[in-house]
């Protein structure tokens, strides 16, 4: 995907998804949602989040409405790509599977993100009264907490990160080296 039109496309439409994303992981980490960063993502996703909330209830205290609304963005962005002339992807399956995957790839991404960024703010703003750093740490906690059990922090030096960004990467690398090719042999 070389054209410029369809890189852009992409990452619009990503962009959003991945502020969904967000929005479902503010509600499972239980973030302050008076931040405003937090109110940002909120007004950014409720004019459609509140009518699917009608129709598909939460379940288990996590926002389901949430990931189907960032599955149906990330199928309708590989939909205009290919009305667009940009890609093939050929069968329903395919594109119903691909999107899928690459939803669990994009929150993969999304995760070594914010890690990153909350192991730099650990070195530039430790004190964390910035509504940034609020928020990166309220979603980054549930993804530090296994790891730092694992590893925990030895004479003020905490090594945790290094292990959960082999454990992402691999799984992301994984992802891409054996899932990507799988799903579209299977259409």
């Amino acid at each position: 995907m070389n054209n410029p039109f369809a890189f852009l496309i992409t990452q619009l439409f990503e962009l959003y998804i991945y502020v969904i994303l967000i929005r479902f992981f503010l509600q499972a980490a239980r973030a302050d949602f008076y931040n405003p960063i937090s109110q940002f993502v909120v007004k950014a996703t409720n004019p459609v989040l509140v009518p699917l909330r009608k129709i598909i209830p939460g379940v288990a205290g996590l926002d389901v409405s949430s990931l189907i609304f960032a599955y149906a963005v990330n199928v309708l962005k590989w939909v205009a790509l290919q009305s667009l002339g940009f890609v093939s992807v050929g069968s329903l399956v395919t594109l119903v599977l691909f999107s899928l995957v690459e939803l669990i790839h994009l929150t993969l991404g999304l995760f070594i993100f914010l890690a990153f960024i909350r192991v730099i703010l650990s070195w530039i703003s430790p004190g964390g009264h910035n509504p940034m750093v609020m928020v990166v740490m309220q979603l980054t906690d549930p993804l530090f907490k296994p790891f730092q059990r694992i590893l925990p922090p030895m004479g003020g030096l905490d090594l945790s990160p290094i292990l959960m960004f082999m454990v992402l990467y691999f799984a992301r690398s994984a992802i891409a080296y054996y899932i990507y090719p799988l799903v579209f042999s299977i259409a």
